[in-house]
């Protein structure tokens, strides 16, 4: 059975179910509308650390653990740990693998690591490479704001179209064979695109362009319509780039209002909560998913979505270069059924 259909899209021939996840959260985070939803959160920024990259790596750690344990494995169970994280050299993940000694892959794109490691991990299983994945990203603003931005000393004030880096991880035990779902059923690998936009305080404004290229293209190699979903979730792009994709994608006639969510608008109360416009990071659409999303497919409120992880291609050096901010979504369809 040819796997690849159309453009840019694969269909997965194994049952790659989602075992179960994890999301941990910060303090800002936790006094968001998701509260309810996060398996733990945390009050100390620095979570008893002597710095917050440090803090980050404990966080990430102590999530995977925490879902190991849960469902009573131990890390010889897993075939390979998945994940990467904003850090240089993803060097939170890094130091995450040196902890679990689990065969490992580290990946970047920025805040699509996410779903870029769900399809990594599906391919291995639907290939019969491996039987269990764990994957994972984490973020936090401390780390993330003195990298790309300014230190946090200066108490530099952000526009209003920037977003605020979640403070969080998720985490994701993906199996093949499973009799009960949701499942991981197709990926559409996304393309690098460029706006020409280099402002790293917009970075909704980039992004949105790739998450319109990578729904469009979904339904198009796929023959599909948007009200075959129950919801269409982007990763990151705040309220700005959330606007920005309706309207792009109205004007080539696809309606998806009604069916439209992005995580970095549900992880904050953007109205009440000093963070611009809205989440980003990272953990932003891991956090968001393992907790909140995953929660409505179990109790079947959803039963199919379209996750569409956006990243924005960027680091300090190419920003200090005037360099245009190149961009990229990658999508999975995760559904109950299989």
């Amino acid at each position: 059975m040819r796997k690849k259909i159309g453009r840019q899209t694969y269909k997965f021939e194994k049952r790659i179910c989602i075992r179960d996840t994890r999301s941990i959260a910060g303090p800002i985070e936790s006094q968001g509308p998701l509260k309810s939803y996060f398996h733990e959160t945390f009050e100390d920024d620095l979570l008893g650390q002597d710095s917050f990259e440090k803090a980050e790596h404990q966080m990430c750690l102590k999530n995977i653990l925490s879902l190991l344990e849960t469902n009573q494995l131990n890390e010889t169970d897993i075939d390979i740990y998945i994940g990467g994280d904003l850090l240089n050299q993803i060097i939170t993940t890094n130091l995450t693998a040196r902890d679990l000694k689990i065969p490992y892959w580290g990946l970047y794109n920025a805040c699509s690591t996410f779903v870029e490691a769900i399809q990594a991990a599906a391919v291995l299983l639907d290939g019969d490479f491996i039987n269990r994945a764990v994957i994972s990203t984490a973020s936090h603003f401390s780390t993330a704001e003195r990298q790309y931005r300014f230190p946090l000393e200066l108490g530099t004030q952000s526009p209003p179209s920037a977003q605020r880096t979640v403070t969080g991880s998720g985490a994701m035990i993906l199996e093949k064979s499973c009799l009960e779902g949701p499942f991981v059923t197709h990926m559409t690998i996304g393309k690098v695109m460029d706006f020409e936009q280099s402002d790293p305080n917009d970075m909704g404004s980039a992004m949105a362009i790739a998450a319109c290229d990578t729904i469009m293209t979904h339904l198009e190699d796929l023959d599909v319509n948007v009200e075959d979903y129950d919801l269409i979730v982007t990763g990151d792009l705040g309220e700005v780039g959330y606007n920005i994709t309706k309207d792009f994608l109205r004007k080539k006639g696809l309606n998806i209002e009604n069916r439209y969510k992005d995580c970095g608008m549900l992880v904050y109360d953007i109205i009440n909560q000093d963070v611009m416009c809205g989440g980003s990071g990272a953990g932003c659409s891991s956090t968001v998913f393992t907790s909140y999303f995953y929660n409505k497919l179990k109790n079947k409120e959803l039963n199919k979505i379209l996750l569409v992880a956006t990243g924005a291609l960027l680091s300090p050096v190419s920003t200090g270069q005037k360099e245009n901010i190149p961009c990229i979504a990658h999508a999975v369809t995760i559904e109950n059924s299989k």
